[in-house]
């Protein structure tokens, strides 16, 4: 059986380009994925990162749904303690009710931003610690079961979008296995606690109406090209661009400069981030991308493909689904 292969897009916005064309480069992304028979494309929601272009997760979400016809589309996720829970029951609901059976909610806890913007959200700094509670009350409201008497999401009562909860600490897989809700890790970014954490939710997993069964998903950086040198240049470029976003304070810097920053010490957090990355041509990402779900004991693999352009972005998400067509998963 092969394992199913989704997509966490970031939509990044390259120096020099714009929001609009980083929009439409989400488009094509998930065109090209819908092509491949990729599961579902999620996006995340940063904030105040000019590399980034999904602020607006519902906003982007929408637009893509209308430009697609069956792939699965959702978070990767919400920020919920940046929301109230009726207002994310509301704008799920409508996506549901505007592209029904196809709408993904995952919540994550992190402020996906620095203090400043956390003020600029309106967000109490202390919101992160009644993530729980929120969670059940969003559940309620999607689920025509509200726990605030006398409101109802409208849309979004009775819908049961899908939930998820998005982690790579303890936190997360312990919360998402007393709620019997599958379990995404970032280990895309944040690889550290990938294996214990995995194992602590399927040790305590608890079935709910959602799941019968605990089930993961684990992300991965991938970078597939028609040849390994390709690969390599274009993990290069992906490094410097992780840089600049980490380090380069929203600075239009030059490749010198972001090799600057790698060679004074932003090399060892980039290089963290991309400790599970899938490198090289068609067979090497296959081989390890097999090896990869063994390790995180994953049901299923969220590739975020880090190229620097969007047609090699694009020919690594047609090479990776060729690959793992031609390497069925084994054991």
């Amino acid at each position: 059986m092969r394992i199913p292969l989704s997509i966490l897009d970031l939509a990044p916005i390259a120096r020099g380009d714009t929001a609009s064309s980083s929009i439409a480069a989400s488009v094509a992304l998930a065109q090209r994925a819908e092509e491949h028979d990729y599961k579902r494309v999620w996006y995340a929601e940063h904030h105040n990162m000019t590399s980034i272009a999904s602020s607006a997760t519902s906003v982007l979400i929408a637009h893509v749904g209308a430009k697609t016809n069956t792939i699965r589309l959702g978070a990767g996720g919400v920020m919920l303690p940046n929301h109230s829970p009726l207002t994310i029951a509301e704008q799920f609901g409508t996506l549901d009710a505007m592209y029904p059976g196809r709408i993904d909610l995952g919540l994550g806890r992190a402020p996906g931003s620095d203090q400043n913007t956390m003020y600029a959200l309106r967000r109490d700094p202390k919101s992160a610690d009644t993530f729980p509670q929120d969670v059940l009350e969003l559940q309620a409201y999607l689920a025509g079961e509200t726990r605030v008497p006398g409101v109802d999401a409208i849309p979004g009562k009775g819908s049961r979008v899908p939930l998820y909860i998005l982690g790579s600490s303890m936190f997360g897989a312990t919360l998402a296995a007393a709620l019997g809700l599958p379990y995404a890790f970032a280990s895309h970014f944040a690889p550290q606690m990938l294996e214990s954490a995995v194992a602590a939710y399927r040790r305590e997993f608890r079935p709910s109406a959602q799941l019968s069964e605990p089930y993961v998903i684990a992300g991965v950086n991938v970078l597939a090209a028609d040849t390994s040198e390709q690969a390599q240049e274009q993990l290069v470029e992906s490094r410097r661009a992780r840089a600049i976003a980490l380090f380069g304070r929203g600075q239009a810097l030059t490749d010198e400069q972001a090799d600057q920053l790698l060679a004074q010490g932003a090399a060892q957090h980039v290089d963290q981030m991309l400790t599970y990355a899938a490198v090289g041509t068609p067979a090497e990402v296959g081989e390890y991308l097999d090896r990869f779900r063994k390790r995180a004991d994953a049901d299923e693999l969220i590739t975020a493909h880090q190229a620097p352009t969007v047609e090699d972005r694009l020919r690594s998400v047609t090479l990776t689904a060729e690959a793992m067509e031609m390497e069925p998963v084994r054991g």
